[in-house]
């Protein structure tokens, strides 16, 4: 029981994604608190620095998200490889047959089996 719970605990790549994952999520909801802020500064009479507030935040909240998905499908692809490795080391028996040979049936459909709306 020991090692399934070992195999189920976060790595430090996943650990990474959630990290990264986070800080997208914090700056996607920081940009509207930009904008009332960036909205203040122009009414106070610093446009350009309500302007580039408001710019800076959605630059830092789309480069964020770019590189969460990023980390994110790197990751899945890694976790998804690793399954299909798996799967292929323990998915067959010492003689050579799938174990879901003997599980599966496979009905084959002759033309008349299909019904054709036109």
């Amino acid at each position: 029981m020991a090692g399934w719970y070992m195999a189920r605990r976060p790595n430090m790549s996943s650990k990474v994604v959630i990290a990264l994952a986070l800080l997208a999520f914090a700056l996607v909801a920081a940009v509207p608190v930009a904008l009332v802020v960036g909205v203040i500064l122009m009414l106070l009479g610093h446009v350009i620095g309500g302007l580039a507030l408001f710019g800076g935040s959605i630059l830092a909240a789309t480069a964020a998200v770019v590189l969460a998905s990023v980390t994110g499908v790197r990751h899945l692809r890694g976790v998804v490889r690793g399954m299909l490795t798996e799967h292929d080391l323990t998915g067959h028996d010492l003689t050579g047959h799938d174990f879901n040979e003997h599980n599966s049936q496979v009905v084959q459909l002759d033309r008349d089996d299909y019904t054709y709306i036109r």
